[in-house]
């Protein structure tokens, strides 16, 4: 900057506010600078002198308000008040009047020097104001004022026990008295470091934790080792780099939101009915960001279109780790509905409305397990099988490698016997549900098969037959009997798998199904998370408005021959027939029959003159052919599908401790991630300790504590930090 050369005796260390003005801090003394050398000190602790200063480097021009603010510590508005006060009344005017009695009546040195030392041994705070003879509010609110300073805050003395330790941690009262306090705005303290991200010198602030007392949603916690194992940082920070100089940085923003979907806030706008003091102590930083700044800096992540690699690398990763969840795929699409009026978009068939409705329609990969694997989002009305085709199936390989045989399995929407032989060619095996009439099958060719299958046991009335589908694919088909006579028949290609195993993985596609639901109510997957939009092809075919328009008259036309033809039959020989306002006899019938006749032999020429798609910008406008943007929404439902899937790790180890896991496990976990808890910092161990409460009852209770000692076996070191996580539950009696 042009500040180092015009003030070449700033000291080293300095904060450069503006090319004429620098403040230096050593050992609690603020000195100021300018191109001539030091104007102005005074204490650290002289609020009156950082005014007075503030107000005379704005009045002489060498900063900016709001830059000068920053440096000082004060509020904006704060030092708007004070330069009309010294306009006013002068110096003066920046002495604080004071009210009331000069000095504390209760609260003697004496009485705070008794309290100090309680203070240290360890002891709580209402058993320190019990013992001097002061409120607990009093004692709390001296302590805000720095009269007195809690153990949390000087360190640990030797001797002090970690339960000692909890107890002095900051409550949830004082945090928010101290939250709302702060000059900058709500829960922001850390201002050096905010001052030094406003002029651009700090790259990301460093997570900072200090002991704090039953922390709301601190529960989330128990899920950043899962987050971490699914490679969530690692692999953004491998794509992305690291984002431009701020406070918050890729490390904060990522972990906010994961942290957002697992606690349920769905959206960046539902941030501001949480207290942001709270869910900053999950990040270590003095509050989270702001919605403004949170979708900021979404899109500056947008900006540098890299979402498809980070979701690429992320699928990688989650095949290397698991390969032998490969060998079956299940396949399907979402479409996420576009409410707005403002675009036109495609429209898709939305299952849960039952019509169609605008647009966009994601296909999703997921493993045996139905854990997401991958996804792609359709160019506008791509089928599943042309999707399947063009992109998912050459994904797939490469995922897999070019000799290993992979089992897709789908629905009615991907029927093609034709590419079922070209992919079983290409080592795809398909199972599906077979389209189209079938004939009955005899009950008696019908045995009941029972086993194991996945870890599950299963019983189905199941027979199998060789079948020749069109193309001359024979395949395998696998009917199952239920109870109501009812006939499902499945084919696959296959040839390796029991028929127990093909109808029981076959079935289990209702597991993808109650993934999409569940993403839907609980991780908010519909959500746009920006209604801006993007040019789109404007090659792309659609149907022919006019040939629409023409097919319309059509089957009105068709419509009214065959209510002619059916009123004919109620014609007696001789008589007349009243149609609308006119009786016709039966030549005028057959006459206006006629006339239909030719008619619709006029529409079906016009429609074949027609050709059935046409290129959009024949339909549209080019300003109008749009698409809603895909780089956000493909990075926001990645840090999504990776939460899913942080989850689905942690309902895998708590499945021992509930019989009817698949019912409990993930409401016993989103009751943890909301669960109040402590967090206790202690740099001598370098731990992090997160100690729960108790939870609703002793079963819930037991489970916490057998899965925080699973995770405590291999627990990591927080990002950013050399504190190793550790989590307590409480100890139940016996």
């Amino acid at each position: 900057m042009a500040l180092i050369p015009r003030l070449p005796l700033v000291p080293h260390g300095s904060l450069e506010v503006s090319d004429s003005l620098a403040v230096f801090r050593d050992e609690g003394r603020v000195v100021f600078f300018n191109a001539g050398g030091p104007i102005f000190s005074c204490d650290e602790h002289d609020r009156v002198g950082l005014r007075l200063a503030a107000v005379t480097v704005v009045e002489q021009g060498l900063a900016g308000r709001v830059a000068i603010a920053g440096a000082v510590g004060v509020h904006r508005t704060t030092l708007f008040r004070d330069l009309r006060k010294v306009r006013e009344h002068g110096v003066e005017g920046l002495m604080e009047k004071r009210r009331g009695p000069k000095g504390p009546h209760t609260l003697t040195p004496e009485v705070q020097s008794r309290a100090q030392g309680m203070l240290d041994r360890g002891a709580s705070i209402r058993a320190t104001a019990s013992s001097v003879g002061v409120s607990e509010r009093g004692l709390r609110h001296a302590i805000q004022r720095g009269l007195l300073r809690r153990l949390a805050a000087r360190g640990r003395p030797p001797g002090v026990s970690g339960s000692a330790l909890a107890t002095t941690g900051v409550g949830p009262r004082e945090r928010a008295v101290q939250d709302q306090s702060c000059e900058a705005g709500v829960g922001v303290k850390r201002m050096l470091d905010r001052a030094l991200a406003s002029v651009g010198r700090l790259a990301e602030a460093a997570p900072s934790f200090v002991a704090s007392e039953a922390v709301s949603g601190a529960g989330v916690l128990l899920a950043l080792p899962a987050l971490l194992e699914e490679g969530l940082l690692e692999v953004a920070e491998k794509v992305y780099g690291r984002l431009r100089n701020g406070f918050f940085g890729l490390c904060s923003v990522l972990l906010t939101l994961a942290f957002m979907a697992l606690l349920r806030v769905k959206t960046p706008e539902q941030l501001t009915g949480h207290a942001p003091g709270e869910l900053g102590l999950l990040l270590g930083l003095d509050r989270v960001p702001e919605v403004k700044t949170l979708r900021r800096k979404l899109r500056e992540m947008g900006e540098r279109t890299l979402a498809r690699t980070f979701t690429q690398q992320l699928t990688e990763r989650w095949a290397q780790a698991a390969p032998g969840e490969l060998a079956l795929l299940y396949i399907d699409g979402h479409v996420r509905p576009y409410h707005g009026r403002k675009h036109t978009l495609p429209k898709h068939h939305v299952q849960q409305r039952g019509r169609p409705m605008p647009g966009t329609k994601d296909f999703h990969v997921h493993d045996r397990r139905a854990d997401p694997l991958l996804f792609v989002t359709a160019e506008a009305t791509e089928s599943l099988l042309a999707t399947l085709e063009a992109t998912l199936l050459p994904q797939v390989r490469a995922l897999v490698g070019a000799r290993r045989r992979v089992t897709i399995t789908f629905d009615r929407e991907g029927w093609s016997p034709r590419l079922f032989a070209k992919w079983k060619k290409e080592k795809f095996d398909v199972l599906t549900y077979r389209k189209g009439k079938q004939v009955r099958w005899q009950e008696r060719f019908f045995t009941t098969v029972r086993g194991k299958v996945g870890g599950q046991t299963v019983e189905y009335r199941l027979a199998e037959r060789r079948v020749r589908l069109p193309h001359g694919l024979r395949v395998r088909e696998i009917r199952r009997l239920t109870d109501d006579g009812h006939q499902t028949a499945v084919i696959t290609t296959n040839e390796t798998l029991g028929a127990l195993a093909i109808a029981h993985r076959m079935f289990s596609r209702w597991r993808q199904e109650n993934f999409f639901r569940y993403m839907r109510q609980e991780f908010a997957l519909d959500h746009l998370c920006t209604h801006e939009v993007e040019p789109a092809d404007p090659k792309r075919l659609v149907t022919s408005p006019e040939r629409t328009a023409i097919e319309k008259k059509l089957r009105v036309a068709r419509s009214a021959r065959s209510n002619l033809l059916d009123r004919r039959m109620d014609l007696t020989p001789g008589k007349t027939l009243r149609i609308g306002k006119r009786a016709m006899s039966a030549e005028e019938l057959i006459k206006r029959i006629r006339q239909r006749d030719q008619e619709i032999d006029k529409l079906v020429a016009q429609r074949a003159a027609l050709p059935p798609k046409v290129p959009i910008d024949t339909v549209l406008a080019s300003e109008k052919i749009v698409q809603i943007e895909r780089e956000r929404k493909v990075l926001v439902d990645a840090i999504k599908l990776t939460a899913y899937r942080a989850e689905s790790s942690l309902a895998r180890l708590v499945e021992p401790f509930f019989a009817r896991h698949q019912e409990e496990a993930r409401k016993f976990l989103k009751s943890i991630f909301t669960a109040v808890a402590d967090i206790l910092p202690e740099p001598q161990s370098k731990t992090l300790t997160v100690r729960f409460h108790g939870l609703a009852n002793p079963r819930a209770t037991r489970a916490l504590g057998e899965l925080c000692a699973i995770v405590n076996e291999d627990a990591p070191v927080y990002p950013g930090t050399d504190l190793r996580l550790h989590f307590e539950a409480p100890m139940l009696q016996k």
